[in-house]
């Protein structure tokens, strides 16, 4: 199953306590909660090219599966991280602390953000 497309967020849960928590200023918090970020996936094998445009700010990050990468957080720290894929329709990555799980079931995509007891999580839908 390829990931390639883009996606619109439809609905998310947990946005403003998971944002806080991973330490955005409440002001882009304000911002970003309202807006339907695209996320846009290019996938050619093992190699992955994710692009999110919230508003004005956008989220780049390349990845090849199994290889140890720099990915962008949302509050603009880099950090390194390794992409695994489970099945052949979900990504799992660790990111300091942070678990991310995109899964793809159609033309839905769902990702969940877990740090500690608290959890992130975004449906969007292809388009």
């Amino acid at each position: 199953m390829s990931f390639t497309g883009k996606y619109e967020l439809q609905s998310q849960e947990n946005f403003e306590p998971f944002m806080k928590a991973i330490g955005l200023p409440d002001d882009q918090i304000q911002k970003g909660k309202d807006i339907k970020s695209i996320s846009e996936i290019v996938q050619d094998g093992k190699k992955f090219k994710v692009t999110v445009t919230t508003g004005s700010k956008v989220l780049h990050n390349e990845f090849t599966i199994g290889e140890e990468c720099e990915m962008e957080l949302l509050t603009g720290e880099k950090v390194k991280a390794v992409v695994q894929m489970e099945g052949n329709n979900k990504l799992i990555a660790n990111l300091k602390g942070l678990t991310s799980v995109t899964e793809l079931n159609g033309d839905i995509i769902t990702n969940t953000l877990t740090l500690g007891d608290l959890t992130y999580k975004r449906i969007s839908k292809r388009i």
